[in-house]
Protein backbone atom coordinates (compact mmCIF):
# COMPACT_ATOMS: atom_id res chain seq x y z
CA UNK A 1 0.00 0.00 0.00
CA UNK A 2 2.67 2.45 0.92
CA UNK A 3 4.85 1.41 -2.23
CA UNK A 4 1.03 2.39 -4.69
CA UNK A 5 0.77 5.42 -2.41
CA UNK A 6 4.35 6.38 -3.62
CA UNK A 7 3.53 5.60 -7.00
CA UNK A 8 0.41 7.81 -7.20
CA UNK A 9 1.83 11.07 -5.43
CA UNK A 10 4.90 10.36 -8.39
CA UNK A 11 1.77 10.52 -10.81
CA UNK A 12 -0.30 12.92 -9.61
CA UNK A 13 3.10 15.48 -9.43
CA UNK A 14 4.02 14.61 -12.74
CA UNK A 15 1.11 15.59 -14.50
CA UNK A 16 0.67 18.88 -12.49
CA UNK A 17 4.38 19.70 -13.27
CA UNK A 18 3.23 18.88 -17.29
CA UNK A 19 0.21 20.99 -16.46
CA UNK A 20 2.46 24.16 -15.08
CA UNK A 21 4.69 23.70 -17.59
CA UNK A 22 1.78 23.97 -20.64
CA UNK A 23 0.27 26.88 -18.98
CA UNK A 24 3.72 28.56 -18.91
CA UNK A 25 4.49 27.85 -22.73
CA UNK A 26 1.07 28.44 -23.62
CA UNK A 27 0.94 32.30 -21.56
CA UNK A 28 4.32 33.00 -23.51
CA UNK A 29 3.16 32.48 -26.84
CA UNK A 30 0.83 34.39 -29.40
CA UNK A 31 -2.91 33.77 -29.06
CA UNK A 32 -4.68 33.17 -31.93
CA UNK A 33 -7.10 36.71 -31.77
CA UNK A 34 -3.87 38.09 -30.76
CA UNK A 35 -1.86 36.85 -33.91
CA UNK A 36 -5.12 37.91 -36.28
CA UNK A 37 -4.77 41.44 -34.63
CA UNK A 38 -1.35 41.66 -35.47
CA UNK A 39 -1.20 40.05 -38.25
CA UNK A 40 -3.54 40.45 -40.73
CA UNK A 41 -5.20 44.04 -40.68
CA UNK A 42 -7.14 42.54 -43.41
CA UNK A 43 -8.40 40.06 -41.03
CA UNK A 44 -8.74 42.19 -38.32
CA UNK A 45 -10.87 44.88 -40.59
CA UNK A 46 -12.49 42.70 -42.38
CA UNK A 47 -14.24 41.50 -38.64
CA UNK A 48 -14.59 44.77 -38.54
CA UNK A 49 -16.47 45.72 -41.39
CA UNK A 50 -19.53 42.61 -40.96
CA UNK A 51 -22.06 44.58 -42.89
CA UNK A 52 -24.76 46.23 -40.69
CA UNK A 53 -22.80 45.40 -36.99
CA UNK A 54 -20.57 48.16 -37.29
CA UNK A 55 -19.73 49.71 -34.21
CA UNK A 56 -21.76 53.19 -35.25
CA UNK A 57 -23.37 55.89 -32.96
CA UNK A 58 -26.86 54.31 -32.86
CA UNK A 59 -26.54 50.77 -33.18
CA UNK A 60 -28.20 49.23 -36.38
CA UNK A 61 -28.03 52.55 -37.67
CA UNK A 62 -25.36 54.77 -39.72
CA UNK A 63 -25.75 58.65 -39.09
CA UNK A 64 -24.91 60.61 -41.64
CA UNK A 65 -24.23 64.66 -41.36
CA UNK A 66 -24.29 67.12 -43.84
CA UNK A 67 -24.96 70.95 -43.53
CA UNK A 68 -28.05 73.13 -43.88
CA UNK A 69 -29.44 74.30 -46.47
CA UNK A 70 -28.38 71.65 -48.70
CA UNK A 71 -27.22 72.41 -51.83
CA UNK A 72 -27.72 71.52 -55.54
CA UNK A 73 -26.10 69.29 -57.49
CA UNK A 74 -24.28 68.21 -54.45
CA UNK A 75 -28.20 66.99 -53.10
CA UNK A 76 -31.71 68.15 -54.73
CA UNK A 77 -34.52 69.98 -52.97
CA UNK A 78 -32.78 70.74 -49.91
CA UNK A 79 -33.39 66.92 -48.50
CA UNK A 80 -30.85 65.12 -47.90
CA UNK A 81 -32.97 61.57 -47.51
CA UNK A 82 -34.39 61.27 -50.87
CA UNK A 83 -31.16 60.13 -52.29
CA UNK A 84 -31.34 62.45 -55.22
CA UNK A 85 -27.96 65.26 -56.15
CA UNK A 86 -24.41 63.64 -56.32
CA UNK A 87 -24.02 63.31 -52.38
CA UNK A 88 -27.29 62.01 -51.10
CA UNK A 89 -27.19 59.26 -53.59
CA UNK A 90 -23.24 58.71 -52.83
CA UNK A 91 -24.16 58.61 -49.13
CA UNK A 92 -27.12 55.54 -49.65
CA UNK A 93 -24.41 53.99 -51.74
CA UNK A 94 -21.58 53.80 -49.22
CA UNK A 95 -24.88 52.73 -46.75
CA UNK A 96 -25.27 50.05 -48.99
CA UNK A 97 -21.46 48.83 -48.98
CA UNK A 98 -21.65 48.77 -45.54
CA UNK A 99 -24.43 46.64 -45.42
CA UNK A 100 -27.12 49.17 -44.10
CA UNK A 101 -30.07 50.27 -46.19
CA UNK A 102 -31.80 53.18 -46.59
CA UNK A 103 -34.22 52.92 -43.50
CA UNK A 104 -31.27 52.17 -41.06
CA UNK A 105 -29.84 55.58 -42.30
CA UNK A 106 -30.06 58.53 -40.09
CA UNK A 107 -29.43 62.28 -41.28
CA UNK A 108 -27.81 65.07 -39.02
CA UNK A 109 -27.55 68.88 -39.70
CA UNK A 110 -23.70 69.32 -39.23
CA UNK A 111 -22.46 73.00 -40.09
CA UNK A 112 -20.00 73.20 -42.80
CA UNK A 113 -16.88 74.87 -40.34
CA UNK A 114 -18.41 72.46 -37.77
CA UNK A 115 -17.00 68.94 -39.71
CA UNK A 116 -14.16 69.18 -39.66
CA UNK A 117 -13.58 70.94 -36.34
CA UNK A 118 -11.79 70.03 -33.60
CA UNK A 119 -14.20 67.73 -31.33
CA UNK A 120 -16.44 64.44 -30.58
CA UNK A 121 -18.89 64.07 -33.55
CA UNK A 122 -22.34 63.24 -33.68
CA UNK A 123 -21.96 61.36 -36.66
CA UNK A 124 -20.33 58.20 -38.00
CA UNK A 125 -19.39 59.72 -41.35
CA UNK A 126 -19.76 63.85 -42.56
CA UNK A 127 -20.56 64.52 -46.45
CA UNK A 128 -20.74 68.22 -47.57
CA UNK A 129 -18.01 68.53 -50.07
CA UNK A 130 -15.15 68.82 -47.69
CA UNK A 131 -11.92 68.31 -49.78
CA UNK A 132 -9.21 66.57 -48.10
CA UNK A 133 -6.39 68.28 -46.56
CA UNK A 134 -3.25 67.90 -44.20
CA UNK A 135 -4.32 70.70 -42.18
CA UNK A 136 -8.34 69.16 -41.88
CA UNK A 137 -6.51 65.32 -40.96
CA UNK A 138 -5.05 67.18 -37.85
CA UNK A 139 -8.78 67.07 -36.51
CA UNK A 140 -10.62 64.93 -38.22
CA UNK A 141 -10.05 61.42 -40.27
CA UNK A 142 -11.11 61.26 -44.40
CA UNK A 143 -12.23 58.15 -46.10
CA UNK A 144 -10.73 58.02 -49.92
CA UNK A 145 -11.74 60.37 -52.27
CA UNK A 146 -14.96 59.96 -53.66
CA UNK A 147 -14.50 63.11 -56.49
CA UNK A 148 -11.98 64.55 -57.83
CA UNK A 149 -12.85 68.31 -57.65
CA UNK A 150 -12.24 71.29 -59.36
CA UNK A 151 -12.26 75.16 -58.12
CA UNK A 152 -13.58 77.52 -60.50
CA UNK A 153 -14.26 81.56 -61.35
CA UNK A 154 -18.43 82.53 -61.50
CA UNK A 155 -18.63 86.33 -62.27
CA UNK A 156 -21.56 88.39 -63.54
CA UNK A 157 -21.15 89.17 -66.98
CA UNK A 158 -21.20 92.84 -67.11
CA UNK A 159 -18.57 92.74 -64.39
CA UNK A 160 -14.97 93.17 -65.64
CA UNK A 161 -13.93 89.88 -63.99
CA UNK A 162 -16.15 88.11 -66.74
CA UNK A 163 -13.34 88.62 -69.38
CA UNK A 164 -10.02 87.08 -67.25
CA UNK A 165 -8.48 84.51 -69.02
CA UNK A 166 -5.43 83.74 -66.52
CA UNK A 167 -5.34 83.73 -62.62
CA UNK A 168 -2.93 87.00 -63.04
CA UNK A 169 -6.41 88.62 -64.69
CA UNK A 170 -7.88 88.64 -61.32
CA UNK A 171 -5.81 90.33 -59.15
CA UNK A 172 -7.61 93.45 -59.41
CA UNK A 173 -10.62 92.50 -59.02
CA UNK A 174 -13.06 91.87 -55.66
CA UNK A 175 -13.60 88.13 -55.24
CA UNK A 176 -15.62 86.23 -52.65
CA UNK A 177 -16.16 82.88 -50.93
CA UNK A 178 -17.14 80.85 -48.02
CA UNK A 179 -15.23 80.83 -45.14
CA UNK A 180 -13.20 77.63 -44.20
CA UNK A 181 -13.18 76.40 -48.40
CA UNK A 182 -10.33 75.30 -50.63
CA UNK A 183 -11.97 77.88 -52.72
CA UNK A 184 -10.59 80.63 -49.98
CA UNK A 185 -7.57 78.92 -50.09
CA UNK A 186 -7.37 79.18 -53.82
CA UNK A 187 -8.15 83.08 -53.92
CA UNK A 188 -5.52 83.62 -50.84
CA UNK A 189 -2.17 80.98 -52.10
CA UNK A 190 -2.68 81.27 -55.65
CA UNK A 191 -4.57 84.28 -57.09
CA UNK A 192 -3.04 86.48 -54.09
CA UNK A 193 -5.46 89.37 -55.28
CA UNK A 194 -4.61 93.13 -54.21
CA UNK A 195 -7.88 93.91 -52.46
CA UNK A 196 -8.17 91.17 -49.61
CA UNK A 197 -11.65 88.68 -50.52
CA UNK A 198 -15.05 89.22 -48.88
CA UNK A 199 -15.57 86.16 -46.36
CA UNK A 200 -19.11 84.62 -46.62
CA UNK A 201 -20.77 82.39 -43.84
CA UNK A 202 -22.70 80.61 -46.67
CA UNK A 203 -22.34 80.10 -50.26
CA UNK A 204 -25.81 81.87 -50.53
CA UNK A 205 -24.18 85.16 -49.03
CA UNK A 206 -21.63 85.02 -51.56
CA UNK A 207 -24.21 84.29 -54.65
CA UNK A 208 -25.84 87.57 -52.72
CA UNK A 209 -22.92 89.96 -52.76
CA UNK A 210 -21.86 88.68 -56.62
CA UNK A 211 -25.89 89.50 -57.34
CA UNK A 212 -25.92 93.21 -56.19
CA UNK A 213 -22.10 93.60 -57.43
CA UNK A 214 -20.64 93.66 -53.91
CA UNK A 215 -17.76 91.36 -55.40
CA UNK A 216 -16.79 90.57 -59.07
CA UNK A 217 -16.51 87.30 -58.92
CA UNK A 218 -16.97 84.50 -56.30
CA UNK A 219 -15.04 81.30 -56.25
CA UNK A 220 -16.99 77.68 -56.08
CA UNK A 221 -16.39 74.07 -56.83
CA UNK A 222 -16.67 73.64 -60.92
CA UNK A 223 -20.43 71.50 -60.28
CA UNK A 224 -21.83 74.54 -58.05
CA UNK A 225 -20.71 76.93 -60.64
CA UNK A 226 -22.70 75.44 -63.18
CA UNK A 227 -25.39 75.12 -61.45
CA UNK A 228 -25.47 78.67 -59.87
CA UNK A 229 -25.11 80.15 -63.51
CA UNK A 230 -27.64 77.89 -64.93
CA UNK A 231 -30.43 77.77 -62.39
CA UNK A 232 -29.92 80.55 -59.91
CA UNK A 233 -28.31 83.19 -61.33
CA UNK A 234 -28.31 83.63 -65.25
CA UNK A 235 -26.87 87.13 -65.48
CA UNK A 236 -23.35 85.31 -64.81
CA UNK A 237 -21.30 83.14 -66.27
CA UNK A 238 -18.41 80.38 -65.24
CA UNK A 239 -15.35 82.11 -66.09
CA UNK A 240 -12.86 79.31 -65.73
CA UNK A 241 -11.53 76.81 -63.50
CA UNK A 242 -8.09 76.95 -61.52
CA UNK A 243 -5.42 74.14 -62.60
CA UNK A 244 -5.52 71.26 -60.09
CA UNK A 245 -1.84 69.70 -58.79
CA UNK A 246 -0.94 67.24 -61.15
CA UNK A 247 0.71 65.07 -58.32
CA UNK A 248 -2.13 65.92 -55.95
CA UNK A 249 -5.07 66.30 -57.18
CA UNK A 250 -7.95 68.00 -54.74
CA UNK A 251 -10.54 65.42 -53.76
CA UNK A 252 -13.52 65.44 -51.89
CA UNK A 253 -13.39 62.83 -48.61
CA UNK A 254 -16.45 61.38 -46.22
CA UNK A 255 -15.48 63.26 -43.05
CA UNK A 256 -15.08 61.05 -39.69
CA UNK A 257 -14.33 61.40 -36.11
CA UNK A 258 -10.50 61.54 -35.74
CA UNK A 259 -10.23 58.27 -33.69
CA UNK A 260 -12.86 56.33 -35.84
CA UNK A 261 -13.27 52.67 -35.49
CA UNK A 262 -14.91 52.95 -38.72
CA UNK A 263 -12.70 54.79 -40.79
CA UNK A 264 -11.29 51.65 -42.90
CA UNK A 265 -14.61 50.01 -43.35
CA UNK A 266 -15.63 53.33 -44.72
CA UNK A 267 -12.48 54.15 -47.05
CA UNK A 268 -12.97 50.07 -48.30
CA UNK A 269 -16.39 50.93 -49.70
CA UNK A 270 -15.27 54.01 -51.40
CA UNK A 271 -13.07 52.69 -52.98
CA UNK A 272 -15.14 49.37 -53.89
CA UNK A 273 -17.78 51.83 -55.16
CA UNK A 274 -15.01 53.41 -57.65
CA UNK A 275 -13.91 50.26 -58.72
CA UNK A 276 -17.04 49.02 -59.85
CA UNK A 277 -17.89 51.92 -61.45
CA UNK A 278 -20.92 53.25 -59.21
CA UNK A 279 -19.10 56.72 -58.22
CA UNK A 280 -18.50 57.32 -62.01
CA UNK A 281 -22.39 56.88 -62.73
CA UNK A 282 -23.45 58.52 -60.05
CA UNK A 283 -21.60 61.83 -61.38
CA UNK A 284 -22.68 61.29 -64.79
CA UNK A 285 -26.03 61.27 -63.80
CA UNK A 286 -25.91 63.83 -61.36
CA UNK A 287 -22.90 66.03 -62.38
CA UNK A 288 -23.14 65.92 -66.34
CA UNK A 289 -24.36 69.48 -66.37
CA UNK A 290 -20.92 70.59 -65.25
CA UNK A 291 -18.89 70.53 -69.12
CA UNK A 292 -15.31 71.48 -68.84
CA UNK A 293 -14.42 75.06 -68.27
CA UNK A 294 -11.73 77.29 -69.55
CA UNK A 295 -8.67 76.45 -67.55
CA UNK A 296 -7.00 79.76 -65.96
CA UNK A 297 -3.57 79.54 -66.48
Amino acid sequence: MRLANRSLVTTVTAVCSAVVLCAALTGCAPQAEEKTKASGEAGATTGACAPGGLATKVEGKLTVGTDKPAYAPWFSDDEPSNGKGFESAVAYAVAKQLGYGRDAVVWQHVPFNSAFAPGAKKFDFDINQVSISESRKKAVAFSSGYYDVRQAVVALKSSKAAGAKSVADLKDVKLGAQVGTTSLEFIDDLVKPDTKPAVYQRNDFAKSALKTGQVDAIVVDLPTAFYITGAEVPEAKVVGQFPNSADQPEQFGLVLDKESTLTSCVSGAVDALRKDGTLAALEKEWLSDAVDAPVLK
